[in-house]
């Protein structure tokens, strides 16, 4: 089978079907059925706790309300004739708890919602609202068993969505497949920054493997090859092995500057999303971290994150690079990125609505606990900040003005920060790009978001599979928008950077040194790679090419003339042929 190869290598193991949460709830034949009565009531203890919790907190704030809700909710939870009839189930049909409890839970369910009564459609939606919590920390209990495991797996997917990526236990994923998705989807991006093989858009994947079954991912050609023979085993260790081979040849410039051979020096920088991708930042020779990808932080939690739990985490990113640059961007939520405990509101299309800089604009008590949070940590390194999807001039002058309030607050708190902390911004539309001569007027730095970039330019959704044909970074438009940018940051005397998945790209990156990008940041795995890149051409010498590429009409043909191009200067094929 073929898809589309986003992550390149060899990975031979066993799947594992990643289960969106209603297809977890599926009967399920046990022995252990005291294990099962055990992992119920342990899980209505939790609830209950978190219940409390909730209600206390709530409570303290809201003193004259009604808390009527909390206290059905404690009374569903502990009724005794529930948890008697889910037990019966268990132990008599010898069947896993969850089953059992969505059972009893929805004969329920379906008994109150045949009554028209307004008091019944209450109590409905208190049964469900227990069902979920109750469910969720039962699979979470699975889950943590499963990480304990310890076994080397291959994760299939129907579409991996950004916050599903704490459910995992990356250490055991040695590759990733997925029925949808494209270069710039959450499965891709993941698989990069775990440095394992993935393809995406395998339309039927998911009906053509079960758990435990034996496949094989080449994310060179994306092909998957689903029980495969002993000779295709054979063939395939022995590629592993020379991509192996060739991973160790690139060790030699772990601790090699990033310079051309005409003395261009650029600055390569990695993307991270939380405190565990720091090793890799460190054991790559990255020279800073260009995004560091905020969102993290509040997904798969019940609550904002505090001021004082987000100063903590940026002060550790900051003492473990060591003095080398961080770069973070505010929060950027919303489009294909939500969060469980904020209700964004129903939009046709999310990508073009309430999300990143939009939102912190609107909900500014969220935006200005993260801008004190980062000054607060930025005496322990060099943090600079950097706003998401800007589009209008006022939004940026807007971010900037309540920076400046912030940082107001934090001198008359006596808080020390760093007053001359850098401040930048993403480019990631059209409308920014066209006025980027006025913006970078504004900001210390430009970083390219390419991901969202050719998304907008093109006009093409970069999840969506049926089109990956069009989302492509060779549009001629897509880099005449990114050469205008990095023309306009340089004649106001800023600094531009590329973060977006384009900044990997092996085949496009002796373009953009020769365009005068100065700094990329990607996925640690991509920085040994990249730097050979950098470190074999000539930016004088590729330059030459620079108007005769921009003036091709067709992305084929764009891509055509860097391949050529790149053989013709000797960039990667040395390594990576």
């Amino acid at each position: 089978m073929y898809g589309h190869g986003v992550s390149p290598g060899i990975s031979i193991g066993r799947v594992e079907i990643f289960k969106e949460f209603d297809e977890k709830i599926r009967k399920r034949d046990v022995i252990d059925v005291k294990h099962e009565v055990k992992k119920y009531l342990q899980a209505i203890r939790v609830c209950k706790h978190n219940i409390e919790e909730e209600y206390s907190e709530i409570q303290k704030k809201f003193k004259e309300e009604n808390f009527d809700e909390y206290h059905n909710h404690l009374e569903m939870l502990v009724d005794e004739e529930i948890i008697e009839q889910v037990k019966r189930e268990i132990i008599g049909r010898h069947i896993n708890a969850e089953f059992a409890l969505k059972n009893v839970m929805d004969n329920y369910i379906g008994i109150f919602e045949s009554i028209d009564d307004e008091e019944m459609n209450h109590r409905v939606m208190d049964l469900k609202y227990i069902l979920l919590k109750l469910l969720k920390i039962m699979i979470s209990f699975s889950e943590t068993e499963n990480k304990k495991s310890g076994i080397k797996k291959i994760i299939i997917t129907r579409n991996l969505k950004t916050a599903d990526t704490t459910k995992l236990d990356l250490n055991t994923v040695i590759g990733i497949v997925s029925e949808t998705g494209g270069e710039t989807s959450h499965s891709a991006i993941m698989a990069k920054a775990l440095n394992v093989p993935a393809v995406v858009a395998l339309e039927g994947i998911l009906s053509k493997v079960k758990d435990g079954d034996e496949i094989i991912i080449d994310g060179f050609k994306g092909r998957v090859i689903v029980h495969p023979t002993d000779d295709q085993k054979k063939e395939y260790l022995a590629k592993q092995k020379r991509e192996n081979e060739r991973k160790e040849k690139l060790k030699e410039y772990i601790n090699k500057k990033t310079i051309t051979e005409d003395g261009h020096m650029i600055e390569l920088s990695s993307n991270i999303a939380t405190l565990n991708d720091i090793p890799g930042v460190i054991n790559s020779g990255s020279e800073g971290i260009g995004l560091f990808r905020t969102e993290f932080i509040y997904m798969n939690r019940e609550k904002l994150p505090t001021e004082e739990e987000q100063y903590i985490i940026y002060k550790r990113v900051a003492l473990s690079l060591k003095g080398k640059p961080v770069v973070i961007r505010t929060l950027d939520i919303g489009g294909d990125k939500e969060l469980e405990y904020f209700e964004f509101p129903k939009e046709d299309n999310p990508f073009l609505g309430y999300r990143a800089i939009r939102m912190s604009l609107d909900k500014t008590n969220i935006f200005k606990v993260q801008l004190r949070a980062i000054l607060r940590a930025s005496i322990f390194g060099e943090l600079k900040i950097m706003f998401p999807l800007i589009s209008h001039y006022h939004e940026l002058i807007n971010a900037k003005q309540i920076l400046q309030e912030v940082k107001n607050e934090l001198d008359k708190e006596d808080i020390k920060y760093n007053n001359d902390i850098e401040v930048g911004m993403m480019v990631e539309v059209p409308s920014a790009v066209l006025i980027s001569d006025f913006l970078a007027k504004e900001v210390d730095f430009f970083s390219i978001g390419t991901n969202d970039l050719i998304q907008y330019t093109v006009a093409v959704d970069r999840t969506n599979e049926h089109l990956n044909y069009l989302y492509t970074p060779y549009h001629p438009a897509v880099l005449k928008l990114i050469k205008m940018t990095i023309d306009n940051a340089h004649k106001n005397g800023i600094w531009v950077g590329l973060c977006g998945e384009v900044a990997g790209n092996e085949s496009i990156i002796p373009l953009l040194v020769s365009m005068g990008l100065d700094e990329f940041s990607m996925n640690s795995n991509e920085v040994l790679r990249s730097r050979y890149v950098i470190n074999h051409i000539s930016k004088k010498e590729y330059a030459k090419h620079i108007d005769e590429i921009l003036s091709l009409r067709s992305c084929l043909k764009v891509k055509e003339k860097l391949l050529e191009l790149n053989k013709k200067y000797n960039c990667f094929y040395k390594i990576f042929e």
